[in-house]
């Protein structure tokens, strides 16, 4: 199939003016779903991932190609743009190397790459992120690792929850300069912060949730965000839907009982 059109609308998106929320996928029936209600873009989450595969927590577990062999049935079974989240690219910058060139083969329209020190190392209690050099690295090698030049790469850092504000806009800055397409913020605590983040780069910001932050779609294409994430509502709710025949298939369904809590 021919890749190339889906990755050229995505970059239009990148380029206009509104700020989208993507729609979670996680197979191919629930792409085609996006696409026929007039979706512009589906989000493949790490984490719906891990569950859709393994059935357990994002911990690192799934490999690389369990991931590209799902997001190639899901672009393959329609036009719809998909963005994936790709971790830390499944090891060092070998690896997100060829971790970009098995995607892109999938079909995908973006990729994030993050600098998340993952899996997280022994002993540690809390989340660390990589050096900025060795993170520099494996967004080099994602640009790298691209055969189809329209393929979008996001660069991720999780810098403001973890870190500070300082070191976060020190690492879009260094990541800006690598040549990737834009910049994934993830855990801006405020409207300041947000808005300090997004203005230290030049390039189109997709945004992991802004969680309590008062802010509009307007306001957020205002600021140069271009994407935004609202979680995965389209998974969960499958899985609760599901819960619920299961048991009214075993003869366990209860007018009474309270819909199942899935998170």
């Amino acid at each position: 199939m021919n890749w190339t059109p889906r990755r050229q609308r995505f970059r239009q998106i990148l380029a206009g003016n509104d700020c989208i929320i993507p729609a979670t996928v996680f197979d191919p029936l629930s792409a085609r779903m996006v696409e026929d209600l007039g979706g512009k873009v589906g989000m493949l989450a790490g984490s719906v991932a891990a569950m859709a595969i393994l059935g357990a927590p994002d911990k690192m577990l799934i490999t690389a190609s369990e991931f590209a062999d799902m997001a190639l049935r899901i672009c393959r079974a329609g036009d719809l743009a998909v963005i994936a989240d790709a971790d830390h690219g499944y090891g060092n910058a070998m690896n997100v190397q060829r971790t970009i060139r098995d995607l892109d083969h999938a079909g995908l329209a973006a990729i994030t790459i993050e600098d998340t020190n993952l899996p997280q190392p022994f002993g540690s209690k809390t989340t660390q992120l990589l050096k900025i050099d060795e993170a520099v690295g494996k967004m080099r090698a994602a640009i790298s690792g691209r055969v189809d030049a329209d393929l979008v790469i996001l660069a991720r850092t999780s810098a403001a929850t973890i870190t500070g504000r300082d070191d976060c806009i020190a690492r879009i800055k260094a990541y800006e300069k690598t040549g990737v397409d834009g910049i994934t913020l993830i855990g801006a605590r405020s409207l300041e912060d947000l808005t300090a983040l997004c203005a230290a780069t030049d390039l189109p910001i997709m945004l992991g949730g802004i969680g309590s932050i008062a802010a509009t779609a307007d306001d957020l294409a205002k600021m140069g965000a271009r994407i935004c994430l609202r979680g995965h509502q389209p998974y969960l709710a499958s899985l609760a839907a599901t819960y619920g025949a299961i048991q009214q298939v075993l003869g366990q369904a209860n007018s009474d009982d309270a819909p199942p809590v899935i998170n």
